[in-house]
């Protein structure tokens, strides 16, 4: 709640993969407050009132994740909202000449994104929710201790860059500074 809410400001990137992480620890523990507060909330020193407030962001979370059916897979409509959002403004800034870099990038990066949805079969997915989709992927990997070839590093670290100037952008056109020349 706190580190979401701090990434949130910071890095929307960061964010959305953090609450990916939070739903997948909601299911790991059956949607069970009592489980979570045990294996989670527990282990962090709090005051009453911290702890409250966790309990609390937890058991809201568990609630959407009923209501929106995706207690065993899928995203939460919050999360899918941050990539509306960030699609939308990759759109814009791909529609934008002053950012030619961003769509240089973007364009080097693509041939992995198509690469990436060739391989899962999943079409139905825009670039930029492929490209979280993977980077989530290889923390995964990462956790699980999976042995990750250098094509796939290779990929990663193109879909990284890109990802991280669009989370730099985000946080700019949030601060209403990105295109708003007199700003600039």
């Amino acid at each position: 709640m706190i580190i979401a809410s701090q990434k949130r400001k910071e890095n929307i990137a960061e964010y959305l993969l953090y609450m990916w992480q939070i739903e997948d620890i909601i299911r790991a523990n059956n949607l069970d407050i009592d489980k979570i507060k045990a294996n989670i909330i527990d282990k962090y020193d709090l005051t009453e009132e911290q702890r409250r407030e966790m309990v609390e962001w937890y058991e809201s979370l568990i609630d959407m994740m009923r209501r929106e059916g995706v207690e065993k897979s899928g995203h939460l409509q919050l999360t899918k909202n941050v990539i509306i959002q960030l699609a939308s403004l990759h759109q814009a800034l791909l529609a934008d000449p002053k950012f030619a870099e961003y769509t240089a990038l973007f364009y080097k990066t693509l041939p992995y994104i198509v690469e990436l949805r060739a391989k899962s079969g999943e079409n139905k997915q825009g670039e930029i929710e492929t490209c979280f989709t993977a980077l989530y992927g290889m923390l995964m990997l990462r956790l699980q201790g999976k042995e990750i070839t250098p094509e796939t590093m290779n990929a990663i670290t193109e879909i990284s860059k890109f990802i991280a100037t669009l989370a730099h952008y985000f946080k700019l056109d949030d601060e209403d500074k990105l295109f708003n020349d007199d700003k600039e």
